[in-house]
């Protein structure tokens, strides 16, 4: 291994410890106490050295929700291919979006709440955003109906499961009641 191939590896290495980091700190603590400074002595590099990485705490955002949004393809993806069936599917969906948001909440709010600088449904929208709206799509898109849009049924779905989970987060909805939000969610929006 160059040189060079070393350094290249050793500052991806930093760059993950500093991104695994703020995740972590940020899902602790929330988002408010993740600071370059903060990083700085968790991570024991100075502060010059995240600057190196990232521009600041925005950027450290942004790679946050990248990396967030190929976990949560990945989960929706993993959940749908194990159901049978376009309504399974769906639901399935559902089921594994609400769940990603509230098993990361800090990784969801730097997704959809928070600024990382990161252009949403544009041309030049980075890949993993793209991806993680596709696997929605995948599967939304089968159940749009007759005459609709896939893509905008699939906003509109989404729309509602981002509803849900930012209301149940907020203690505006009766957790009780989760299941058959989704059953309803389901049943009335998709054409199965």
């Amino acid at each position: 291994m160059s040189v060079q191939e070393r350094k290249q590896r050793e500052r991806a290495e930093r760059e993950r410890l500093i991104v695994a980091t703020a995740r972590e700190l940020a899902e602790q603590q929330g988002w408010d106490a993740v600071t370059t400074r903060r990083l700085a002595e968790h991570i024991e590099y100075s502060q010059p050295v995240l600057y190196s990485h990232f521009r600041g705490k925005r950027e450290i955002i942004g790679a946050v929700a990248l990396e967030g949004a190929t976990e949560l393809a990945g989960a929706v993806r993993a959940a749908t291919s194990a159901a049978h069936g376009p309504r399974e599917r769906v639901a399935a969906l559902a089921r594994a979006y609400l769940d990603f948001a509230a098993l990361n909440p800090a990784v969801y709010d730097a997704l959809f709440q928070l600024d990382g600088g990161l252009a949403y449904a544009q041309e030049h929208t980075p890949e993993p955003l793209k991806d993680a709206f596709a696997a929605l799509l995948e599967s939304l898109g089968e159940v749009a109906g007759d005459g609709v849009h896939p893509g905008l049924f699939t906003e509109v779905f989404w729309a509602s499961l981002h509803g849900l989970a930012t209301l149940t987060r907020a203690g505006r909805l009766l957790p009780e009641d989760a299941a058959q939000r989704v059953e309803l969610l389901v049943d009335r929006l998709a054409v199965v």
